[in-house]
């Protein structure tokens, strides 16, 4: 079986250290040249929460000479117009991509890919990449090695094809097969939204934000907007192994509500959103396909999101100024928007 991880950075990373136990051919691709080389000349090096290095074969997209079984998508969304068609090219005609970006992006790579070749899923862990080579593992070793992944079919159905993936991405960790995949990435994009928008709003950690009274209560309200959009969808929310997205469906006791928040994700304390860390090296970040995506659903259905609507003109401002925001600076901005809507 022929598998490749198309966009091999942090998370990539990891998963190919341990996908490269098994007995498959697996491939990292990946488009920077010293991470492929580095990969290749010393393995994966996965740091963190474990300490843990296997050798990988790793390539560059325009170095792929074969057709793959199971292509793991990882690259941001701000590519996929130039990925998808990439990624079409190189896939077995019964091929299958398994789409674990960010937010909720199956609808615009059907518009490239049958869904007969799309499995879609939600990533559990975190990691941030640390150098060529080397990714850190932020989630607990424990909880990653139990609920690493979710995949399902876009239509719910659980399916031979899911089981067979299932059981072909085991050595990475617990992959668990859902049966309402629109609901299970709308619970992912809860967290995305809220701890991911935050951290990258307030130059932070997960932890950071969970400990601060104004980010708490922020990253509270943000779950509360995304739930009520998602419902206004017709999205029926799916129980992650970390969450259960009902907590927040009303905001009724907000102490005890950060408290369940702080509890459900204490093992992801240590994450930076992805997005921080790309505002760090200037690059363009998710922010329209994550916390975006939840402001404009929600303008079209008529439900306001005020905590995503200040997380997107934050991100995006110090986005377009090549800047990485202050986090007293925009814990004022949050308090300020709550002492305004009191």
């Amino acid at each position: 079986m022929n598998i490749a991880i198309y966009g091999a950075g942090s998370l990539g990373t990891i998963m190919g250290a341990f996908l490269s136990e098994s007995d498959a051919n697996v491939d990292l691709i990946d488009v920077n040249q010293a991470h492929v080389d580095k990969l290749n000349e010393e393995g994966a090096h996965v740091v963190g929460a474990t300490d843990y290095r296997h050798a990988v074969h790793a390539i560059t997209p325009d170095e792929v000479n074969k057709r793959y079984d199971i292509i793991l998508l990882l690259t941001k969304q701000v590519f996929n117009q130039q990925v998808i068609p990439k990624v079409r090219d190189i896939l077995k005609f019964n091929g299958t991509v398994v789409s674990l970006q960010n937010g909720i992006p199956e609808e615009l790579i059907q518009e490239v890919l049958p869904p007969a070749n799309i499995v879609a899923g939600s990533v559990e862990f975190g990691a941030t990449f640390e150098g060529p080579g080397i990714s850190r593992l932020t989630t607990e070793f424990d909880t990653f090695k139990n609920n690493a992944i979710q995949i399902g079919e876009l239509d719910g159905a659980v399916t031979e094809r899911t089981k067979a993936i299932q059981k072909a991405l085991e050595p990475i960790g617990g992959i668990s097969v859902s049966d309402n995949l629109p609901g299970t990435k709308w619970a992912k994009l809860i967290i995305n939204s809220a701890l991911s928008g935050m951290s990258a709003a307030t130059n932070s950690t997960y932890g950071d934000v969970m400990d601060d009274p104004i980010g708490a209560k922020a990253a509270v309200y943000a779950m509360n907007e995304v739930v009520k959009v998602g419902k206004s969808n017709g999205i029926e929310f799916e129980k992650l192994s970390v969450l259960n997205p009902e907590a927040f469906a009303e905001i009724t006791d907000e102490k005890a509500q950060i408290e369940i928040m702080k509890e459900s994700l204490k093992a992801s304390r240590s994450i930076e959103a992805s997005m921080l860390q790309d505002l760090r090296k200037g690059r363009a970040t998710e922010i329209n396909y994550i916390n975006g995506a939840v402001t404009k659903i929600g303008k079209a259905n008529g439900i306001l999101t005020p905590v995503n609507d200040l997380i997107v003109d934050i991100v995006s401002k110090a986005q377009d100024n090549k800047k990485v925001p202050d986090f007293d600076e925009s814990m004022g901005q949050f308090k300020k928007l709550f002492d305004t809507n009191k």
